[in-house]
This record gives structure tokens, sequence and C-alpha cells, in this order.
């Protein structure tokens, strides 16, 4: 067989096609490279945004807005101590963003102002934490990224 160049162009196109191919599979098969949706219904938590936009608007305009602390016991979430806590509802979503098996949803019962995540629970690394609360009928939203 003689080698000219439309045999090299055909051999170069025929390995560039195979690299693409074994790229392909290699990435959809091997589980090292399987990374999770931030969340599995995206398009309807897009129409509850302005929703949110809302209700972070409504927590900026507090005088005092939620805070936290990592202690040994575990994450320490501070509700404002100007409100009543008994009047305070809603849940605390804490979200990790390298592994959702490890995602959870916590209902918020105060029996003074602070709640407290056992540090059981958490996992050393990064986290985003979601506190979707009402007083007195007004929602408020505090998202941020902690480090845990």
């Amino acid at each position: 067989m003689k080698f000219n160049w439309g045999t090299g162009i055909i051999l170069a196109f025929v390995g560039f096609i195979s690299f693409i191919m074994y790229f392909i599979i290699t990435m959809s098969v091997d589980k090292k490279y399987d990374h999770d949706l931030v969340t599995e219904d995206y398009y309807g938590q897009e129409l509850e945004f302005q929703n949110d936009i809302n209700k972070e608007n409504n927590a900026k305009n507090l005088a005092q807005n939620i805070t936290y602390d990592i202690s040994t016991e575990g994450l320490i979430i501070k509700f404002p101590s100007d409100l009543d806590y008994t009047k305070v509802t809603g849940t605390v979503f804490l979200y990790r963003p390298s592994n959702k098996q490890f995602d959870f949803e916590t209902p918020i019962s105060l029996s003074n102002y602070n709640l407290l995540i056992p540090d059981k629970r958490l996992l050393d690394g990064r986290w985003n934490i979601k506190v979707d609360w009402k007083y007195n009928e007004k929602s408020y939203l505090y998202k941020k990224e902690i480090v845990y």
C-alpha cells in the first residue's frame, strides 16, 4: 500500500474521531467524573426566583439579620434577638456542592434564639446554607456559603 496525503488525512481523521469517542465514553461511564445537578427541579425553582429576591430584601431590611457560629457542638444559627422566637417558622436547607447525598433539610423549631445543627450531620468542607423562614406572616430568606 502506498502512503500518500489522502491516506494520511484519512488516518488523522480516524485517529481524531477515535480519541473523541474514547473521551466521550470514558466521561459518561466512569463514576469518577459523575457530577450532580444543583437541583432536579431547575425550572420550577427558576419560577420562584423573584419570590426569593423579595424574601432576601425583606431580610436585608431587618434591624438584625441571621448570623451563624461554628462551635464544637455544630453549626449554631442565630436568629434576630429583637423578634419573638416562638413565632419563627420555616426550614433550614444545607446543600453540599460536592455530593448531593449529604444534603438535608430540617424544620425550624426554636426554644431560644439559636438553632443548633449537630456536628455529626456536617462533614468538613463547603456547605451552602439556605434559611427560609417566616415571622408574623412575612417571609425572609438567608443564604450563605460556609466552610465547616
